[in-house]
């Protein structure tokens, strides 16, 4: 039974572990860059989930220069946007989209464009037309920037908006922004979402007449 509803005027919706479950491509792509540099791949997978690349090889190498993190991270983008295989989407996630084609929503991930079309692309998912990718922002996650701008983008109030988030430092960023954050997925429920739900069969959409959305969920 639904036990909980947000009202909201807006939707700020990350992509990967969200929309798209693209587990498997990024381990094989962290995991290898682990190897390579001698770190503990299961930490390496922690940090990453949520960050644009030159900021986990930044949190986790310190000390390099970022010009190097920046040229290593376009290679490994380039890497991860040909690895589709297993890519699909998280349970719901057509359905919801169907569901909000109509109302303001936003896509806000840490992608760049090219990586957020193949995995959306692969998953079979539509695009929103509104996005706020690695392009159009200064800082990454957990920064609260792209979903500020997702918000200006939709002409909505960030107090207005609800991120829906499966990192840390996705949900970090959003509760940073002042938002309310619907965690989703096993990874989401430790790092205090305000609601959490295991995929987006558990989120319930309803356009109101006064132009809001209301959420329920499913415990």
């Amino acid at each position: 039974m639904p036990q909980q509803s947000i009202t909201v005027g807006g939707l700020l919706l990350d992509m990967d572990g969200t929309l798209v479950n693209s587990d498997a491509a990024v381990a094989r792509i962290w995991r290898g860059w682990a190897a390579e540099k001698g770190l503990d791949p299961d930490e390496v997978l922690r940090v990453a989930h949520g960050r644009q690349g030159h900021a986990t090889m930044a949190a986790l190498l310190p000390e390099r220069p970022m010009e190097e993190n920046l040229a290593e991270n376009r290679a490994l983008l380039a890497k991860e946007t040909l690895d589709t295989e297993g890519i699909v989407p998280v349970g719901g996630a057509a359905a919801f989209l169907a569901a909000i084609e109509r109302l303001p929503h936003a896509l806000v991930t840490s992608a760049d464009t090219g990586l957020a079309t193949a995995r959306m692309r692969a998953a079979g998912l539509r695009m929103p037309e509104v996005r706020i990718t690695s392009e159009c922002v200064s800082a990454s996650k957990p920064d609260p920037e792209g979903f500020l701008k997702g918000a200006a983008e939709l002409g909505v109030p960030a107090g207005g908006c609800v991120v829906f988030e499966d990192s840390g430092a996705g949900i970090a960023a959003g509760l940073a922004a002042g938002m309310p954050v619907v965690g989703i997925g096993p990874r989401a429920a430790e790092y205090g979402p305000t609601v959490h739900v295991p995929d987006l069969r558990g989120v319930h959409v309803a356009a109101l007449d006064d132009g809001q959305i209301r959420l329920t969920f499913d415990s």
